[in-house]
C-alpha cells in the first residue's frame, strides 16, 4: 500500500514562466526536474512540489501546500520582503496578530501564488 511511499504536492498554473519566477525567486525553491515548458519539479526541504501548466489553474479554494516552519513570524517577514501579500481569514478559534493566525501554540499564515493557489506556513 502507500504507507511507506513518498508523496508530493501538485500545483496547477496557467503560465509556467511566471510560476517559476515565483516559486524559485520569491520562495527560494530549487528546480530539480521538469522540462520548464510544461512542468517544473521543485525541491522543498526533503520533499518535492510538481508545478504544471493547466487550464484549471487557481480553481482550488483550499490550501494546496503547507510548509511546517519553526518561526512563522520570521518567514512571513522574509516573504513580505519579497513582495508577498498574506491572506486574512476569519477562522473559529483563531485570533489574528498581523498576518499570523494564532490558536494556542499553533501559528499559521496563508498566501497565494500568482494563479491564486493557496499556500500556508504552520508551526506548533
Amino acid at each position: 500500500m502507500l504507507t511507506d511511499k513518498n508523496a508530493c504536492a501538485t500545483i496547477a498554473v496557467k503560465d509556467l514562466a511566471v510560476a517559476a519566477r515565483f516559486y524559485k525567486d520569491k520562495l527560494g525553491l530549487e528546480q530539480v526536474g521538469g522540462d520548464g515548458k510544461e512542468a517544473l519539479v521543485l525541491k522543498a526541504g526533503s520533499t518535492k512540489i510538481d508545478v504544471y501548466r493547466s487550464q484549471y489553474a487557481g480553481t482550488n479554494k483550499a490550501t494546496a501546500v503547507t510548509w511546517s516552519v519553526a518561526d512563522v513570524e520570521g518567514e512571513v517577514q522574509a516573504l513580505k520582503g519579497k513582495g508577498i501579500q498574506f491572506e486574512h481569514y476569519d477562522l473559529p478559534g483563531m485570533t489574528q496578530k498581523g498576518d499570523v493566525h494564532v490558536a494556542g501554540q499553533m501559528k499559521a499564515a496563508w498566501f497565494k501564488d500568482p494563479d491564486g493557489n493557496i499556500l500556508a506556513l504552520v508551526s506548533g
